[in-house]
């Protein structure tokens, strides 16, 4: 971290953190906390326990590591509950595992359920252990956790000098060091969808292993999972290696403080990859997308302004326009689609003050950032390949958080990345100063640091555009 901690707590009193990670390696912390942060949560790595109390006030998401995969189970046991016990919350726990279960995963997780419960004999503690990585070839289908379709123990950690795994089935991992019931999910049921495996999640086992093979299915299970919660007041502890620990925070509603941003989504690209990309907004992010007719020789801007502006007023907090997916081969609409969708964009960044902006299509970004004035693009990070996130360099919206990929890009959750990262730089960032291009401070932030003072300075507290300054996924 480049904050110390007086900084980084500086101004966060009053705000209770919702989630206690904790994990037994430093590069497992910060790739999960980046999980986190990039769904808007101010996510902050810790691994000296005396900062644990101090963090846990002070945070929305809290990352500690123990260091603990090479302990012996029952220095690893210890220093689990004491990093549980410290954290003194009830908010969700995630105990972070290893992709590859090395390390002490039923022990450490005997630790958490015993921190978690203390005490507290009258709500429903239970377990949901989905270690699948879909985004990392990890796995799990007949409880079998597997490496790029390999079972773990026809992989190299079978023979990891100091973590090696010895069983492929997830179950007879946690069964090898802790005494808690399992039961499993098989991959039939998850694919069943909710429904099925909220049935399956009301079996007595204390422990339920879930098969994944993809994120959809990651979804699935928390879904199920926050709709337990709701019915019964079960709190789950999370038994994951990541991605599933922030899809059961976002199910179970766990924001940022404050207001999600309003994301604003352009899309002109008609691909079959495209339209399987804003499916899975909607269905992850409440996406809603108002159509445009190709074939419409006078499509009209201030329509599709008002159906946004009516959807917004609604609730929804990633609003978008996007083409009817058919085919386009005359130039002449090709060109009229382009000028309608940069001419929304224009009317719907005015109309909405979204805190982000997304487009997909190499020739509608060229378009709507032309006609948003915008002199340039300033690049701050990489979102996926060929998919990149920045704010806009000039002209009337100069900081707007922006971010752009092309149509034949990314997996089925790249658009989902795109604007989730958009709205984790608006919650981490400064507020920008509209129109007001500034001049670079020391971290290349026009409005970072204008008098030198090393403290960002906020010259219109009430725009909803902000800048990203400290995003960490």
């Amino acid at each position: 971290m480049n904050q110390s901690s007086s900084e980084a707590g500086a101004g966060l009193e009053g705000i209770v953190a919702q989630i206690l990670v904790v994990a037994d390696d430093l590069t497992g912390s910060n790739a999960t906390g980046a999980l986190f942060a990039r769904q808007g949560l101010h996510t902050v790595t810790v691994s000296d326990l005396e900062q644990v109390p101090r963090y846990a006030d002070a945070v929305d998401v809290l990352v500690v590591n123990t260091g603990s995969r090479r302990f012996t189970q029952a220095e690893s046991y210890d220093a689990v509950h004491a990093a549980v016990t410290a954290a003194a919350g009830d908010g969700l726990v995630v105990k972070r595992v290893d992709t590859t279960l090395r390390g002490n995963p039923g022990r450490e997780l005997d630790a958490v359920v015993d921190a978690v419960t203390v005490g507290d004999a009258s709500t429903p503690v239970r377990v949901l252990a989905v270690p699948a990585f879909p985004d990392a070839g990890r796995t799990t289908v007949g409880g079998i956790h597997l490496v790029d379709g390999v079972p773990l123990t026809r992989t190299p950690v079978a023979q990891d000098l100091f973590n090696s795994v010895r069983h492929s089935r997830i179950t007879s991992v946690i069964g090898e060091q802790s005494a808690l019931t399992t039961a499993e999910v098989p991959l039939d049921v998850v694919e069943d969808g909710p429904d099925r495996v909220l049935e399956a999640l009301r079996q007595p086992a204390r422990v339920l292993v879930c098969d994944a093979t993809d994120n959809e299915h990651l979804r699935t299970v928390a879904a199920a999972a926050a709709r337990l919660t709701a019915e019964d007041g079960t709190r789950w502890i999370s038994l994951d290696s990541g991605p599933f620990g922030a899809a059961l925070a976002a199910e179970l509603g766990i924001r940022p403080a404050g207001a999600a941003p309003r994301v604003l989504a352009i899309v002109g690209s008609v691909t079959e990859a495209t339209n399987e990309q804003i499916a899975r907004t909607e269905k992850a992010l409440g996406a809603h997308y108002v159509l445009m007719d190709p074939d419409d020789p006078a499509p009209d801007p201030q329509r599709i302004v008002g159906e946004l502006q009516a959807a917004a007023d609604s609730g929804a907090g990633v609003l978008g326009v996007r083409v009817a997916p058919t085919a386009v081969r005359d130039p002449a609409a090709a060109e009229r689609i382009l000028r309608c969708l940069a001419e929304v964009a224009v009317h719907a960044v005015d109309a909405l003050n979204p805190g982000g902006l997304y487009t997909s299509g190499g020739d509608v970004a060229a378009a709507v950032t032309g006609a948003l004035g915008a002199e340039g693009f300033a690049i701050e990070a990489e979102v996926l390949p060929l998919a990149v996130a920045g704010h806009l360099a000039g002209g009337p919206h100069s900081g707007l958080p922006f971010a752009t990929k092309g149509g034949l890009i990314g997996g089925p959750d790249a658009a989902v990345a795109c604007l989730e990262r958009l709205r984790a730089m608006h919650t981490r960032g400064a507020p920008r100063a509209p129109g007001t291009p500034g001049r670079p401070g020391p971290s290349g932030d026009p409005d970072a640091d204008p008098d030198g003072s090393g403290t960002p300075h906020n010259s219109t507290s009430g725009s909803n555009h902000r800048r990203a300054e400290e995003v960490s996924s």
